[in-house]
């Protein structure tokens, strides 16, 4: 019997956690919480009521925002809409300028091009040869009509770390507001909303061992006054939201995020130590360069770039499931855009690969790697 190929695609997507699922089918069913969180006159609706908040409050707690601060949505993509979208259209300040990066995920890049068509003015920053964004980039882009930034805490592609932080507090003095995309980063980086001088945020729960088609979007106090809601219907979530709550997939997230929360320590030494072997394993292989920082990022997901003639990624599927560039990119089948704005030709872009190791990888799964990356490397030149 052929073994299945090793999972090595955590930034993709990742497998809902067992004790996440428990916790879902509790709300399916005639026997479970199956109510419309909405129908507050009966006590199943209650019932569904109180699960889904319990849910917000395990969301909040993680990372550090206010309860209230958290709206549903249908996934980081549906956050980043919202968040763009939603503060271009319902600001009343008049400012129409807004500054993103090249790096950025293509429902943030998508959602500053179609603002564009709509007149908005859109400036694009390049990042450093590490992949960074710097905060000195950023400040020196900042305009007196700039009314929102928006960067990525963890790239999806590279596994690079940006330092909101900084960049809040250049924003915030400027008097713009700053939204990040933290899809990659829950579990992997500690998150203080209460501390970080961030007015949006993005939220997923499939990256993190959660089930996919929900979300969420926190939306702090200098941001919700000039929030406009772009799904209407009901005025759910705060009028922010509108559309029946998903009872199953908000608990999964609820949950998803809180052992996301208790496990980031231990699981993020594991994790470590991975990472470590993996770069002696394959940055000791001839050919074999890493894209963007060694030091300012999770030690989740490596980007590297393989110069041996005739190599492709196909070489690999049989054995790894891993990605040549984010989901979001793949059915194109073109270079990722986050490695041409590192600089990368389009063929070295096209020779690189991401590898992304999660919760349920073992000391001996990374062991399989590296071997088929040697044997991989090691073989004639492919004719394709």
């Amino acid at each position: 019997m052929r073994t299945p190929p090793l999972y090595l695609d955590y930034a993709a997507t990742t497998p809902v956690d067992e004790r996440v699922i428990e916790t879902m089918v509790a709300c399916l069913g005639r026997e479970g919480n199956f109510g419309n969180p909405a129908s507050s006159g009966h006590g199943f609706g209650q019932s569904a009521r109180q699960a889904v908040e319990q849910a917000r409050r395990q969301v909040a707690e993680t990372v550090g925002a206010a309860v209230d601060d958290i709206i549903w949505t249908s996934g980081a993509t549906e956050s980043n809409n919202l968040a763009l979208k939603g503060i271009a259209q319902g600001s009343a300040c008049g400012r129409r300028h807004l500054i993103t990066s090249c790096l950025e995920h293509k429902a943030v890049l998508d959602t500053a091009r179609e603002l564009e068509q709509q007149g908005y003015a859109v400036t694009r920053l390049t990042p450093d040869a590490q992949g960074l964004i710097q905060p000195e980039a950023v400040k020196a882009a900042l305009r007196e009509d700039t009314l929102l930034v928006s960067l990525m805490l963890v790239n999806n592609e590279l596994g690079t770390l940006t330092d909101v932080a900084r960049i809040g507090q250049i924003v915030r003095e400027h008097g713009a507001l700053l939204h990040v995309d933290a899809a990659q980063a829950v579990g992997k980086v500690v998150i203080d909303l209460g501390q970080l001088p961030v007015d949006l945020m993005s939220f997923s729960a499939h990256k993190v061992y959660g089930p996919k088609g929900i979300g969420a979007l926190y939306v702090g106090p200098r941001a919700r006054a000039a929030l406009k809601a772009q799904i209407h219907g009901g005025g759910h979530e705060g009028g922010l939201r509108s559309g029946t709550l998903a009872t199953h997939q908000i608990v999964g997230m609820g949950t998803a995020f809180a052992l996301a929360g208790q496990l980031a320590e231990v699981e993020n030494a594991r994790i470590g130590q991975l990472h470590e072997r993996l770069c002696e394993g394959l940055l000791s292989l001839p050919g074999v360069t890493l894209n963007g920082s060694a030091q300012q990022r999770i030690p989740h997901t490596l980007n590297l770039c393989i110069t041996k003639s005739g190599f492709n990624s196909n070489q690999l599927a049989g054995s790894l499931a891993l990605s040549s560039t984010s989901a979001c990119n793949s059915a194109s089948h073109a270079p990722s855009h986050v490695l041409l704005a590192l600089g990368l030709e389009p063929a070295q872009a096209l020779s690189s690969v991401r590898l992304s190791v999660g919760r349920f990888t073992s000391a001996a799964d990374v062991e399989r790697a590296i071997e088929v990356f040697a044997q991989a490397l090691s073989a004639p030149p492919a004719l394709w």
